[in-house]
């Protein structure tokens, strides 16, 4: 009993003593864990909260009145063309259509009675982002809106351009702009030619990594493909964009509706005659990877002689249009030549259509001739003589299936191409060698 009385004795002061070192570790690790989530709350707490940046927009609108739009503006015409990319009129063309037609580019006024954001402030921000590439908050400091206000404005700018003037500025040529279009080829010495055809890749820096094996080719980075029409001043007739960058200009060709309209009987019939050949369907010039078709003509890579040298020298210089239309349109909207961020591929596609619709309105308004032409005179002189459209065109009557499969077979048929192709080259030697000769 001795024994055992004395062992008892000897754990108490241990099991005192562990208790109490137990507690004191056990209340700092608690105190230092409540202490850590405390301060996390807090941090959590004080991102929700919203700050509130007092802006003065209506200083950024008097700002920007008095700079551009004011009877005495600061910066002259040309300082608007250049920054905006477009002249004033067809600016503020564009802001009026907005303003009366579209809700969102209207100014409204709060609870307060304090006016909102201006038609000019907002379209202003969209067109800089357009034309510069820059981010969405690079407009602040000027224009005083936020970057989601700016990301608001671009994507109400662009879906209002294509509703109002897409159906105008970015439709199939009409009878008028295909002798047009025939006049100017057969002066430049290509009769029945309408356009160069060619595509262009833009780059898409925020593509879904889910994607990225579908729009890279190889190491490079992913894009979108756009294939596009373009004439001798630029303007674009057609726009196919969205396909993934890894297809090349046939598979985009396959894939593309360039040739709907005259497949369903809905364009023109053209009408023209190349070194005594007639011909009834126009054609497009190509670079070399372009098939052998009768809608289309290539240079000739390995030219022999001085009538293929020279054919291959005009064709190559006419081709360029649908180069520089491309140059252009990047040039004068740098959001096209930068890479895309944006996740959405609908966006970016609306994006690059109402940059090419903005494109074309440039055009038609800084055309010198304007935008009537007199079509009389198509029909005389030299180079305007075997060229022409069928007055009497109608898409009333739906075409059948067996007329659908023949212009088909019309489109393909790479007899007409090299006949075609022949022609053109004697043709071409006639009209411009004498050039040569006297060179």
């Amino acid at each position: 009993m001795a024994s055992s009385s004395h062992n008892e004795d000897l754990d108490k002061p241990f099991d005192e003593a562990f208790d109490q070192y137990f507690d004191h570790h056990f209340d700092q690790a608690f105190e230092s864990l409540y202490k850590n989530y405390g301060d996390q709350e807090e941090v959590k707490k004080t991102r929700k909260k919203r700050i509130v940046i007092e802006r003065n927009r209506e200083e950024g609108h008097l700002r920007l009145w008095n700079d551009y739009f004011s009877d005495n503006p600061t910066y002259q015409e040309n300082q608007f063309r250049r920054r905006f990319r477009m002249n004033k009129s067809l600016f503020m063309r564009i802001v009026d259509r907005l303003s009366n037609e579209v809700q969102y580019f209207r100014q409204t006024e709060d609870v307060t009675g304090r006016s909102g954001l201006s038609t000019l402030q907002k379209c202003t921000a969209a067109i800089r982002v357009l034309a510069y590439g820059s981010a969405l908050d690079a407009v602040d400091e000027y224009i005083r809106l936020a970057a989601s206000t700016a990301r608001l404005c671009v994507e109400n700018f662009v879906e209002a351009i294509i509703d109002l003037f897409g159906d105008q500025y970015l439709r199939r040529p009409t009878q008028d702009d295909l002798q047009r279009l025939l006049h100017q080829g057969e002066i430049r010495g290509f009769p029945g030619m309408i356009g160069s055809i060619d595509c262009m890749h833009w780059e898409w820096k925020n593509c879904p990594t889910t994607w990225k094996g579908q729009f890279s080719r190889g190491s490079r980075k992913p894009t979108i493909v756009l294939e596009a029409v373009a004439d001798y001043d630029l303007w674009i007739w057609h726009a196919f964009f969205g396909l993934p960058g890894t297809l090349n200009d046939i598979n985009v060709l396959d894939r593309s509706p360039v040739f709907d309209d005259i497949i369903y009987g809905q364009a023109p019939q053209v009408n023209f005659s190349v070194n005594g050949n007639p011909y009834s369907m126009a054609y497009y010039l190509t670079d070399g990877i372009y098939p052998k078709w009768a809608t289309f003509i290539q240079s000739i890579k390995l030219p022999q002689g001085p009538k293929a040298a020279l054919f291959a020298d005009k064709q190559e210089g006419v081709r360029k249009d649908v180069e520089r239309a491309f140059g252009v349109l990047q040039a004068r909207f740098a959001i096209v030549k930068n890479p895309a961020r944006c996740w959405d591929i609908v966006k970016i596609g609306k994006i690059m259509r109402a940059c090419i619709i903005l494109h074309n309105m440039i055009v038609e308004n800084e055309r010198v001739d304007g935008t009537q032409y007199d079509l009389s005179g198509f029909q005389q002189g030299e180079d305007g003589g075997s060229s022409s459209v069928n007055d009497n065109f109608s898409i009333d009557s739906p075409p059948n299936i067996a007329d659908e499969d023949s212009v088909r077979i019309s489109i393909l048929d790479k007899k007409v191409h090299q006949r075609l192709k022949r022609d053109l080259v004697e043709h071409i030697w006639r009209k411009f060698g004498r050039d040569q000769h006297n060179n």
